[in-house]
């Protein structure tokens, strides 16, 4: 159960009293779609109908009725004593409503500008605002560091940036758009700023997952296996499948309003990547860090594959679990540990127990090991035991890696089939016996009663077998992790096979000297340890993929010739065949025409191309353009999850093959849950298109997405169960500039990132709000305004000049902010700005002064200023409402605008520092404090409609100074009638309220003929009633578990100070009661 804490419901004028409110007080609660209770308002539905500029429509007295109206929703959930309780997506987003959806209708060509002639409709409409501006950008170059060079605002530097290339197996999901939001809000500033922009897009082959995928495919539509096909055959399917599939991501990554530079596009398996590949294993191999060699290997028996570490999902089990792998006809128990008695050779009493939680392997048994002070084994070492399934003899061998607390002190080595006997094995001169196929079935070694049997059935026959020889010695629980494949869901077997390998140990050396250096810069900084402790514990990385999906391995067998005494394989590595055969005849002596050379039929992991990506891309090896003037890259932006497979690669390859680190600096970004805290994950059914919540979408529609995927029958039945509760009436449309902004606002600091709809919801009501801000200052300009340069724009009265400092604070926070890369500073400062500081505050500030005949000046020409600045310090987040606003601005008179905002210099705090009054801020935050007071004044005593007059008195004469300027405003913001000062030391007018701003000022406001103390007093005796009943049982109640006592104690104190509230109120009530005769008196 939770509690509605003060913050909730006894400050809703929090945001007026706040210099800078953080944004996340402002968001939806995650568990839930309700509208905001916490300063945005409801806003009435969506109009097909335009309004021209010059209409007026009621806003202002909705907004001030809507206001009310949730202040006394507030005060009822006080009185009653009511505790909200975290609810269930499926309850809670049944409280937002369908808005009705604006169109852009008129015809207008693909890359054609939009038209911007017609009024703006009446209501913020994603889809009408985020029409046609796309295709007109790509079309008029704005993306292309050519165009940059042209700007006036020009600084003749260059920024340039990768997209991490996403898998081309399928579309993109949230991760991926937090990465496209957070870059192209880089891109965008620095294009804006006058750099020479390059923003590389590109996907990834993605050879495991892609070959997976088309393989389920191909089953599932034509009963085809992989095998079934020839190697080409199935190339051709997968190409096909890439066709169709891969320009999903490009149609994503241009709903999100990505400004990628679309004519250098890449994809890791075209003619300039294959070139790239080749030319780097060729070097690797030349340099002597690529080799090939025989070791243990992660392997996919599903997949008839080894895969990376990234493929090996770590699933911890507590004990006896029952899993169903693929091919097995029986579910398997794994957790278990099963002990096995060894007998001593020559010695029919006596015998060494192990345990093993697989028996499977035991066929692989070369010995068994115990540590060499462990005086339970003392006896016998150097003594021969026998094999409990074949009788033969191996050795009771001592080595320290054998830990004697653990089980009976001694284990079994299976150097084949674990990477820790390998290691025990080769230390002892111990040669591996390799008892499990590739297809995961038993191999000859085993004898003929288990060859060919499906490992976890051989598993069980070997236990009975053990039964029935009497060396079975019992079975218990055990805890473990077991290894799995991410992408076949099989057990991970650990096999010997002959594969290529590349030498991290030097280029791993380097890469953490770089970070150690300052050459190399990590942020957040904390990655620095993870970063160190990989690469002082790199292994060799095994880049051979038994796939036929990816970059066939640049390497030839030369048959029937052995160049070694031991009699290996000769092997040689060229760019091509050609090239190869002249290696080889260098080698073997022999005349090249006369070798039979076999290409190795294995690819490389997907992982080495990746890691190429950043100048693979530019054109390297060649010496292109754009390899000289863009490598290294200015910017490395990705998920935390892959600085070390990804990033940690592209610097290792990136400095040995180019003599250059591939970028200088590298952004990390969290992993992005779901609202509950969950990873995202297809089998959840909670991975989303971003394109569903930018246009929203129906439940059914998401259903009908699942059914088209590759899950199983079990994994969709639980995947569709999942989004039934979590969407049970779909998405809601949130537009693309909503979806950007929230992922900005969370930004790349801190821990993993929980998004939900609920916040996207909440940033496109603040769209809204900016919406109908445009809209009344399009009102406010007409047809004939003229704006004034910036620079001579001077403030006419002292609320002008508040507002104009607050811009240029503004500015100076956003570009703070992007000059550090910490977009959630830019996002919470662009909301205080438009939400708080013009919205809430100037434009109602305002609004009787545009009343005043003659109308004055000043505060159209700051308007306009507000609207231009504001846009323009908004377009990197938001660029599609940014420039559909800001294109009907009227141009500025000292020269030719830019033709579109995204190339429009951004505001420097420079430029605009004159405007800046530090000290006139702080001046108006004391008028904001006694705003909030007059309104909780009101709401205290039920003022709604009525304007009460209100003086204002300090005991220091040099304090009412700060309020002389301010009364008009104060006036207009408190909702009160006339405000005046009064002299120090006078004395209040009777039936006056008074409250304390500070120790020495006081507020009076006027109650005598507007509140009827007979009538009100018995309902605050009513609420006081119910406020005492809740604090009662809040300090009786046990807390709960996980519910922090802090959090009781301040919701307490919050209690007992409205409750004194309400006494006070209720004293003053009966004073004005006692003073006036009552009417039914005689």
């Amino acid at each position: 159960m939770g509690f509605v804490y003060p913050e909730q419901i006894l400050a809703p004028f929090q945001a007026l009293l706040m210099p800078h409110l953080p944004l996340t007080s402002l968001r939806q609660p995650l568990w839930g779609l309700r509208s905001s209770s916490r300063g945005l308002p409801r806003f009435h539905p969506l109009s097909t109908q335009s309004e021209p500029h010059g209409s007026r429509s009621p806003i202002s007295r909705r907004n001030r009725e809507a206001k009310q109206k949730r202040l006394r929703e507030k005060q009822a959930a006080l009185e009653s004593g009511l505790t909200r309780k975290s609810k269930s997506p499926a309850e809670s987003s049944k409280a937002w409503t369908p808005k009705e959806i604006v169109l852009y209708e008129i015809p207008t060509e693909l890359g054609e500008k939009k038209d911007i002639s017609r009024p703006l409709p009446a209501a913020y409409s994603p889809q009408y605002v985020e029409a046609a501006w796309y295709p007109w950008w790509v079309r008029e170059g704005f993306f292309k560091p050519e165009y940059e060079t042209r700007l006036p605002q020009a600084t003749g530097e260059i920024f340039s940036m990768c997209i991490p290339p996403p898998n081309v197996t399928g579309s993109l999901h949230i991760g991926h758009a937090l990465t496209v939001a957070i870059q192209d809000a880089l891109v965008r500033w620095h294009r804006m700023r006058g750099d020479q922009v390059l923003w590389v897009p590109g996907s990834d082959h993605a050879g495991i997952a892609t070959q997976a995928v088309v393989e389920k495919q191909l089953w599932k539509e034509r009963g085809v296996r992989r095998h079934d096909l020839s190697r080409e055959d199935f190339l051709r399917e997968v190409w096909k499948w890439k066709e169709d599939k891969g320009g999903e991501i490009c149609k994503q990554l241009r709903a999100l309003g990505a400004s990628l530079d679309w004519d250098r596009e890449c994809f890791t398996m075209d003619a300039g990547s294959s070139v790239a590949v080749t030319e780097a294993f060729v070097r690797l191999h030349k340099a002597g860090l690529l080799y090939r060699s025989r070791q243990l290997v992660n392997w996919s028996c599903a997949l008839r594959s080894a895969i990376s570490d990234i493929e090996v999902e770590s699933r911890s089990l507590p004990g006896r679990t029952e899993l169903r792998p693929p091919g097995c006809p029986t579910p398997v128990s794994f957790g278990l540990l099963v002990s096995v008695a060894f007998p001593v050779d020559g010695e029919p009493d006596l015998e060494v127990v192990v345990g093993t939680t697989r028996p499977e392997t035991l066929p692989g048994d070369v010995a068994v090991a115990v540590h060499p002070d462990d005086t339970r084994y003392t006896h016998l070492h150097g003594r021969q035991l026998r094999h409990p399934l074949t009788g033969q003899l191996l050795p009771l061998i001592t080595d320290t890696a054998v830990q004697p607390c653990v089980g009976t002190g001694a284990v079994k080595v299976t150097p084949a089939h674990s990477p820790a006997d390998a290691e025990l094995g080769a230390r002892h001169g111990l040669k591996p016996l390799n008892v499990i196929s590739e297809d995961g079935t038993m191999t000859s070694l085993c004898g003929d009663w288990l060859q060919g049997l499906h490992r976890f059935v051989a598993r069980e026959k070997i236990v009975s077998a053990l039964r029935e020889r009497g060396l079975f010695r019992g079975v218990q629980d055990q805890p473990m992790v077991l290894p799995m494949c991410s992408r076949s869901g099989d057990v991970v077997e650990y096999l010997l096979k002959s594969q290529w390998f590349v030498r991290c140990r030097e280029m791993g050396d380097r890469a953490a000297q770089a970070v150690e250096s300052g050459a190399l810069e990590l942020s957040p900084a904390f990655h620095q340890k993870n970063w160190q402790h990989w690469f002082s514990h790199i292994g060799d990385w095994c880049v051979s993929r038994q796939l036929w999906w990816g970059h066939q391995i640049p390497a030839y067998l030369v048959v029937q010739e052995p160049v070694k005494a031991d009699g290996e394989d000769c092997w040689v590595v060229g760019r091509t065949e050609a090239e190869a055969r002249e290696v080889a005849a260098e080698l073997t002596g022999k005349p090249g025409a006369e070798l039979t050379l076999e290409r190795d039929p294995d690819v490389l992991d997907t992982w080495f191309s990746s890691a190429l990506f950043p100048f693979a891309a530019l054109g390297w090896p060649q010496e292109t353009p754009d390899f000289t003037r863009f490598y290294p890259l200015s910017l490395l932006e990705t998920g935390s999850d892959l600085l070390l497979l990804w990033v940690g690669r592209m610097v290792m390859l990136g400095t040995q093959l180019t003599g250059q680190l591939p970028f200088r600096k590298v952004l990390l970004h969290s992993m992005v849950r779901d609202g509950q805290g969950r990873k995202m994950s297809k089998s959840l059914g909670n991975v989303l298109d971003p394109r569903d919540i930018i246009t929203g979408v129906e439940l059914q529609v998401l259903q009908e997405k699942l059914r088209d995927g590759n899950l199983d029958p079990k994994e969709l039945a639980i995947a569709a169960t999942a989004q039934r509760k979590d969407f049970p009436h779909g998405i809601p449309e949130c537009g693309t500039d909503a979806l950007r902004f929230t992922l900005c606002s969370h930004g790349a600091l801190g821990g993993d990132l929980h998004l939900s709809v609920s916040e996207v919801l909440s940033s496109r009501r603040f769209c809204n709000k900016i919406w109908n801000a445009l809209r009344f200052i399009f009102n406010v300009l007409g047809e004939e305004f003229v704006p004034q340069p910036a620079e001579e724009l001077s403030p006419s009265s002292p609320m002008d000049a508040w507002m104009l400092s607050c811009l240029a604070r503004t500015a100076h926070e956003c570009e703070r902010g992007f000059v550090t890369r910490e977009l959630p500073l830019v996002a919470h400062a662009l909301h205080h700005f438009w939400l708080h500081n013009l919205c809430d505050v100037y434009l109602e500030a305002v609004k009787p002064v545009l009343s005043h005949s003659p109308r004055p000046a000043g505060p159209p020409q700051v308007l306009f200023s507000c609207a231009d600045v504001g846009l323009r310090l908004l377009a990197p987040l938001m660029p599609f409402l940014a420039e559909e606003l800001w294109q009907r601005l009227p141009p500025r008179p000292e020269g030719p605008r830019a033709p579109s905002i995204s190339v429009a210099p951004y505001p420097s705090a420079h430029s605009l520092e004159h405007w800046q009054q530090p000290d006139l801020e702080r001046r108006f935050s004391r008028v904001q404090e006694a705003v909030q007071a007059l309104r909780a004044l009101q709401a205290t005593y039920q003022l709604t409609k009525a304007r009460p007059r209100v003086l204002l008195q300090s005991s220091e004469p040099g304090e009412q100074g700060l309020f002389e300027d301010f009364l008009e405003p104060l006036g207009t913001l408190g909702r009160c009638g006339a405000v005046g000062l009064l002299a120090p030391g006078a004395a209040a007018p009777s039936g006056w309220v008074q409250t304390s701003l500070s120790d020495t000022i006081q507020i009076y406001l006027e109650l005598q003929g507007l509140v009827d103390p007979q009538t009100h007093l018995p309902l605050l005796v009513a609420r006081r009633h119910k406020l005492q009943k809740q604090l009662d049982d809040l300090a009786a109640r046990t807390l709960s578990e996980g519910e922090a006592e802090t959090h009781r104690q301040q919701w307490l104190s919050s209690l007992r100070l409205e409750l004194a509230k309400l006494d006070k109120a209720a004293s003053h009530l009966q004073q004005l009661m006692d003073a006036s005769p009552s009417p039914m008196a005689p």
